[in-house]
């Protein structure tokens, strides 16, 4: 089911619902897309159409940010579940490697793929990463035939949006593998460079201010958290 918050059209599920159709798009051996909206991405997306259909465009679009859930909320068509990026990540990882499937990196700066993989390998044995790269290439097509060339069935395209969203929707046929999945700095987290807030911070929902205070330089993205919630207000009280 899909639910449209401020023109972004959301699956609503729960964890394991998607990570049953991720699963199930990886064995389909289609060129799929996912990505993981959070308020800052919806905002800008409803400012710009192209984007907002690139992200329409996905296979699976998941609300990464309690944000989208409350707007979701107050527009009177709520979410079954928020579904953070690096929840997403992170469970795909065992059963990527249960069922034997090949995972490519992509994204970062110089060395953080190449670190994420190692630490990756050491909490998953049998997870095959089949090749690292950073995102600071500047030959988009030479990039593209390197992770075709490592024949991985999983991509994670950790490029930041929209440069992630773009790259997807652009060369998913080019990049051979069944899943793209846009996940923003997750390399950063499995290379240990930034650390995710604790359980009991994301239960309440305050994680986005847990990485305010780590990251300072934020700030000015994050002002468009109020300026989504107060255009989703201004549209309920519009009756919208």
């Amino acid at each position: 089911m899909k639910i449209d918050v401020m023109g972004v059209r959301f699956d609503s599920c729960t964890l394991d619902q998607a990570l049953d159709r991720a699963m199930a798009m990886v064995e389909d051996g289609g060129a799929h897309y996912c990505v993981t909206p959070n308020p800052e991405i919806v905002y800008e997306a409803m400012h710009d159409p192209a984007f907002c259909d690139l992200l329409n465009g996905a296979d699976l679009v998941l609300p990464d940010g309690v944000g989208v859930v409350l707007g979701a909320k107050l527009l009177g068509t709520p979410l079954e579940a928020r579904i953070p990026g690096a929840d997403f990540a992170a469970g795909l990882l065992p059963r990527l490697a249960a069922a034997g499937k090949r995972l490519y990196l992509l994204g970062a700066k110089p060395g953080v793929a190449e670190q994420a993989a190692a630490n990756l390998r050491a909490r998953h044995p049998d997870l095959q990463i089949c090749g690292t790269a950073d995102g600071y290439f500047r030959d988009e097509a030479a990039a593209v035939a390197a992770v075709r060339a490592a024949a991985p069935d999983v991509v994670f395209v950790c490029l930041g949006a929209p440069k992630q969203e773009r790259f997807m929707a652009a060369h998913r046929e080019e990049l051979g593998a069944s899943l793209l999945a846009g996940l923003g700095g997750m390399l950063d987290v499995f290379a240990g460079n930034v650390r995710r807030a604790p359980d009991w911070v994301c239960r309440i929902g305050m994680e986005w201010f847990y990485r305010l205070l780590k990251e300072p330089r934020r700030f000015k993205r994050m002002l468009r958290l109020p300026k989504f919630l107060a255009a989703v207000v201004a549209r309920r009280l519009r009756g919208r």
